[in-house]
């Protein structure tokens, strides 16, 4: 059974995330600091709990409730493992490469604004390009498979945070 961390990300934002928020101000999206509230209060008595008791000693334990956020580190920590298990067992025997894509720091604020559209365009030009150019005998000539994904850093990105320390 792996140890638990001596720091949790709930300790971090317990000790820092109201500071944290003041600093951001309005500039933090309400869906970030709704997951930072839900991961502070993640299996403390503010989510309420049960007391389990040994039928042979009576040594009572009490479990608090847990957050259940699906961006929550202890709460998505098995869901995570049996993901990445499940994963793993569909992959072939080959060699993986792993590619990505941006677009220009100048295109972000509209990126923003027109989210359908760039993720549209991202998202069939991204691939069409890879394949393309794999074909190309000067580069890989070969035909490849993709699997894309968006990534929320792209949004983080392009709203960029305050510094905090």
């Amino acid at each position: 059974m792996a140890m638990a961390p001596a720091l949790e990300v709930a300790d971090v934002f317990r000790a820092h995330g109201e500071s944290y928020r003041q600093v951001q101000g309005s500039g933090m999206p309400h869906s970030h600091r709704r997951v930072m509230n839900a991961i502070e209060i993640c299996r403390t008595s503010k989510l309420g709990g049960h007391v389990e008791a040994c039928d042979n000693c009576g040594h009572l334990r009490i479990s608090y409730n847990s957050c259940r956020n699906r961006h929550c580190p202890k709460c998505q920590s098995l869901p995570r493992e049996k993901w990445l298990a499940e994963r793993r067992r569909e992959l072939l025997p080959v060699p993986y490469f792993h590619a990505i894509l941006t677009i220009p720091s100048e295109l972000r604020p509209l990126a923003l604004q027109n989210r359908h559209v760039c993720w549209g365009n991202l998202f069939r030009a991204g691939p069409a390009s890879l394949m393309e150019l794999s074909r190309d005998p000067k580069y890989l000539g070969a035909q490849i498979g993709i699997i894309a994904m968006k990534d929320d850093g792209f949004l983080r990105a392009m709203k960029p945070l305050k510094p905090y320390f």
